[in-house]
């Protein structure tokens, strides 16, 4: 399986006294290709997958890298009757991933972009950068040189500042696509830009394992550091095949929780929203009736606070206005009897009685 020289280097390998060894997963779409030719899911056509758990590297733990780590993934992977060789699914597992980030506040990102190329487009661009690299090679780092040697393509990946200027003179794949990978790149591209997901071009983006093919991308979090990733992925288009099954192009991208939370943290304030709404129950026995309320308003995405029937009006508009609520919902006996509830804009000072049927479309036509 190819695996990559990088993996290999980082494989957490357990050795017993038998002749066995065990080796704890890398990562995890290999694993769900080798599935996907087992249980023969080509018969599904396209198949939508995806898994969460742990995994595992041999490296020095910093922040945002660590030994043990967990990842959130997906897979999109079938017959390319079925569509998975279409840029189109490039770009849908891109704009999930940027509605995805916005959603949960994270809203800062960068979406970095490259095609590292078909299997012929790659085996000649790994002999230019040999040819590039033999005259100097000598003059970089001893893990650069590693790097150059074992897969000329991982150069890129060198951090090391000494190294940037010989790095930065070396070719790019983008000068050695052919003509289909040249064009798929470019209608990916373009549909990212049809749906208004901004991105940059980065031909220096190379992914740690050799099955990648294509489109390979990265989003980045400038508040994580050097190791900024917060996730990454791409195309794998020949990859069940290499594993002894049909012809699969297949798609996918992994999250790293830690690097998420790390990226959540950052964002903390920008992903604090307001409440749309704060219910203010008034006497004895109202608490059930606003429980109930809040329980219908939440269920249809209105984001809502609960007072108590203890406050006085007085203290409940204070409340909601202290915590920033667009409306307060006053819910009292003569509310309830009549099934109309007063709804106080806290901006504009405006009231209106408005039935239950009508409160979701009254807040959020405001919000």
């Amino acid at each position: 399986m190819p695996l990559g020289e990088v993996v290999l280097q980082t494989l957490s390998i357990a050795e017993y006294e038998s002749p066995q060894s065990l080796t704890l997963r890398p990562e995890n779409t290999a694993g769900v290709v080798r599935a996907y030719i087992e249980h023969k899911l080509w018969e599904r056509g396209l198949n939508k997958l995806y898994y969460i758990g742990p995994q595992f590297r041999r490296e020095r733990p910093q922040k945002g890298r660590y030994r043990q780590f967990y990842q959130i993934g997906a897979e999109i992977i079938g017959p390319a009757s079925a569509g998975s060789e279409s840029p189109a699914r490039d770009a849908e597992v891109l704009e999930l991933l940027a509605t995805f980030l916005d959603r949960v506040g994270i809203t800062d990102w960068t979406l970095q972009l490259n095609s590292i190329g078909c299997a012929n487009d790659r085996a000649k661009y790994n002999e230019a950068l040999r040819e590039a690299l033999a005259p100097v090679v000598g003059q970089m780092d001893p893990d650069c040189q590693r790097r150059a040697v074992t897969n000329p393509l991982r150069v890129f990946d060198c951090k090391v500042p000494e190294d940037q200027p010989i790095i930065e003179k070396l070719p790019r794949i983008s000068q050695f696509l052919d003509e289909p990978c040249r064009k798929h790149f470019e209608q990916v591209q373009e549909i990212l830009k049809s749906v208004g997901v901004e991105f940059q071009l980065n031909d220096r983006l190379v992914r740690g394992l050799d099955y990648y093919t294509r489109t390979a991308f990265e989003f980045t979090h400038g508040a994580l550091g050097a190791q900024n990733a917060i996730l990454g992925g791409g195309r794998y288009d020949g990859l069940s095949e290499s594993l002894g099954g049909p012809s699969a192009p297949g798609i996918g991208f992994a999250i790293g929780e830690d690097r998420l939370v790390m990226a959540l943290k950052e964002s903390a304030e920008t992903v604090q929203r307001k409440p749309d709404v704060y219910i203010a129950p008034l006497g004895p026995g109202m608490n059930r009736e606003a429980a109930r309320l809040a329980r219908e308003l939440r269920r249809d995405g209105v984001i809502t606070e609960l007072g108590d029937e203890s406050f006085r009006l007085k203290k409940s508009l204070e409340t909601a206005s202290k915590i920033g609520a667009r409306f307060a919902l006053i819910v009292g006996e003569n509310e309830v009897k009549s099934g109309a509830f007063a709804l106080k804009n806290l901006q504009s000072g405006e009231q209106v009685s408005a039935p239950r049927a009508e409160l979701v479309q009254k807040i959020k036509s405001s919000c």
